[in-house]
């Protein structure tokens, strides 16, 4: 028999084996000593992926398929072997990966326009603003409360161990107490509405804070005075509102409620804007932001907004 005749055989003969076609002693009377041991090995390492928690059955069906689809191949049999312990360690990287990291984080979206309230395994709750995204481990949670936020959310927690926000900005520590986080880009806001709230900054410096007291800190340049003497943030009422904020972050917002896209290379996107637009409607948004900057402004497709200056 040739070596590619045998090297087809064994290959078949594993295929079923793994499939249970066929048992050790049959197995053992078909292929060398060495094959066998090999082929343990593999088994070995298979029985720990479906051991694992939450497995990933196509991984482990897509593994038993290559090695059935090997009967075409030529390559030799040194390389084989090296091929089926590469396998192995494939399979088994793929399950610890799966199980560790993507079954046990939990993440949450929003879409343009869209709020959405999430209940938290300790009773604490978050409501998030358009297209923004929360994250965290759900099997690590009662001992590590700490979420990741892209976006903006309001943050009511229970007491208990502390619950941290983290963003590329910056991030929130408390124990018990409610809470609004912005982090979009560059910009980093963060206002205490109850309890009180620690703010530290991408490069590490920290801020307390109390009651209607804010922080904001936009391209790099901080904004410790902020003062907030509304109970909640109006983005739940389907209203958002700015104190002197570059207009840049206001059109971005206003994209994010209604999906449009401005074409601002006429127009200062720094001048500063202090005011609010509703959620509700579109045009009135479009209106009281921008008769405020004076600008004019033209639809040209549902979804694209060009600005001028009056």
């Amino acid at each position: 028999m040739s070596k590619k005749s045998t090297h087809i055989n064994n290959d078949t003969y594993l295929a079923k084996w793994l499939a249970n076609e066929i048992t050790d002693p049959q197995l053992k009377k078909l292929v060398t000593e060495e094959d066998f041991m090999a082929y343990k090995k593999l088994q070995r390492g298979i029985s720990l992926y479906e051991n694992l928690e939450n497995v990933n059955e196509d991984a482990y069906a897509e593994l038993k398929t290559k090695i059935a689809a090997k009967k075409k191949a030529t390559i030799r049999t040194l390389y084989y072997k090296w091929a089926i312990s590469v396998a192995a360690v494939a399979i088994l990287f793929i399950t610890l990966t799966t199980t560790l990291f993507s079954k046990t984080t939990v993440s949450k979206t929003t879409g343009y326009g869209q709020n959405n309230t999430i209940a938290l395994l300790d009773g604490s709750e978050v409501i998030l603003n358009a297209k923004s995204e929360i994250s965290y481990r759900e099997k690590q949670w009662k001992a590590n409360r700490e979420i990741f936020l892209k976006g903006e959310a309001f943050f009511k927690v229970t007491k208990g161990s502390t619950f941290t926000v983290r963003t590329k900005n910056g991030s929130v520590t408390v124990l018990g107490t409610q809470f609004n986080v912005k982090s979009v880009s560059d910009y980093f806001e963060v206002i205490c509405y109850a309890g009180k709230v620690k703010v530290t900054t991408a490069n590490h410096k920290e801020y307390i804070l109390h009651p209607s007291e804010g922080f904001r800190k936009i391209n790099g340049n901080p904004l410790e005075n902020l003062n907030e003497n509304s109970p909640k943030p109006n983005w739940l009422s389907d209203e958002t509102s700015y104190k002197s904020v570059p207009l840049k972050y206001v059109l971005k917002d206003i994209e994010n409620q209604f999906d449009v896209v401005f074409d601002t290379n006429s127009v200062d996107v720094n001048a500063l804007f202090t005011g609010s637009f509703t959620h509700i409607d579109q045009e009135i948004a479009l209106k009281t932001v921008l008769n405020a900057m004076e600008l004019d402004y033209k639809i040209q497709t549902n979804k694209h907004i060009v600005l001028s200056k009056k």
